[in-house]
Order: C-alpha cells, then structure tokens, then sequence
C-alpha cells in the first residue's frame, strides 16, 4: 500500500489491506446503517454485500502502527464507487426480487460526479479510534488525491442527523451549497434532509 501520511500512532494509505476488508464492511454499515437499514439490511446480508463489493481503488484507509484498521474514506468517479456492485450483486445476496427494490431504493441515494470535483462517497473511523485526528487526516487525504487528479473542489454530502460529521466539515473548510430534502422518504432512510458540502483546493 502507498503510505499517504503517517503520524506518530497511525498511517493513511491508498485504498485498503486485503485483511482489513472485513472490518472495513462492518465499519461501514455501523456508520451508515441508518441511511441504508432498508435497501441494505438486515445486518448480516448488508455486510456480506459491502464486503463483496468494496472496490480498493476507490477508497483511502486508515492503519495503526501496528496494523490495526482505523477507519477509511471513499470517492466516486464515473468509473467506480467505494460501495459499488450491480443487480447481479443485489440478487446473490437478496435474490431477483429483493434486490429489485432494494436497487430502486439505492438509486435514490445516487449522486452524480461533476467536471472538476471529487465526489466522497462516505468517511468513517472505528469507535476505538476517534478523537486522535483520524477523520481529519482521512478528508487532508482526500483533498491531496483530488488535487493529485488535478481537481479543483471536493464535494460530500452529510445528513442532518450526523452534526459531529457536519462540524467536522465545517471545521475543515467545507462551505454548504444546497439542501435536499427527502419528504415522505424520511421514514425510510431515517433523516429529513442532506446538505451538499464544497470544498476549493489547490489555491
């Protein structure tokens, strides 16, 4: 793996080690199980899922010195996803028909890339790890990938029912741009709204 960034207790590294996937599809359904509890769930399919289609290419992951996994970050581009798969990979977990529905219901989560930006497809660190800078230097990662790419901004999106997430991103320079609001879908994905969040870099 291309080390990143190292600090004194852990590393940031490009994509993730073939051992941490496991771990890296059980952190990402405790962190957005709430969003994806109905086109994901139960527990045990949704992270056989994840682990299936976790795509190394598309994500920067967090290693403690002595290899333990912290956390990662993911981004979309036109040719992948952290999280990507297809019907065929719904149905082998869900059949023919969950995964029907179960793909309409993702498909409303989707969001397009754009000329010029770096699309984050969701950042999270493990429990153990929080509150030693991880998180932060996950996103200075990911601006230092997008600039390597010669991308001008990256873009995320955080739901109103994560204000840790939000403050953390504001913190780190991201400036809101719009607010979408999900209506009658609130019950289903658990939160009312998602703000999109920008960042410039490279100036």
């Amino acid at each position: 793996m291309k080390t990143i960034y190292s600090s004194e207790t852990f590393f940031i590294e490009g994509g993730f080690r073939a051992e941490h996937r496991l771990q890296a599809a059980r952190g990402y359904w405790r962190a957005f199980s709430r969003k994806l509890r109905y086109p994901l769930g139960p527990k045990g399919k949704a992270v056989s899922f994840i682990e299936g289609t976790l795509d190394p290419t598309h994500a920067i992951s967090a290693v403690s010195n002595e290899g333990q996994f912290l956390g990662m970050a993911g981004f979309k581009t036109p040719n992948g996803a952290l999280v990507g798969g297809g019907l065929g990979d719904l149905a082998r977990t869900y059949g023919w028909i969950g995964a029907a529905w179960r793909g309409l219901l993702l498909h409303m989560l989707e969001r397009d890339c754009s000329d010029g930006s770096l699309l984050m497809d969701g950042i999270f660190v493990e429990p153990e790890a929080r509150g030693r800078g991880v998180g932060t230097a996950l996103l200075h990662a990911m601006e230092r990938h997008a600039a390597t790419m010669g991308l001008k901004s990256i873009r995320l999106d955080v739901i109103d029912t994560n204000s840790r997430a939000r403050a953390l991103y504001e913190r780190e320079g991201f400036v809101p741009q719009s607010v979408l609001s999900l209506g009658p879908l609130n019950p289903i994905f658990g939160f009312s709204s998602a703000t999109q969040m920008t960042k410039s870099i490279g100036r």
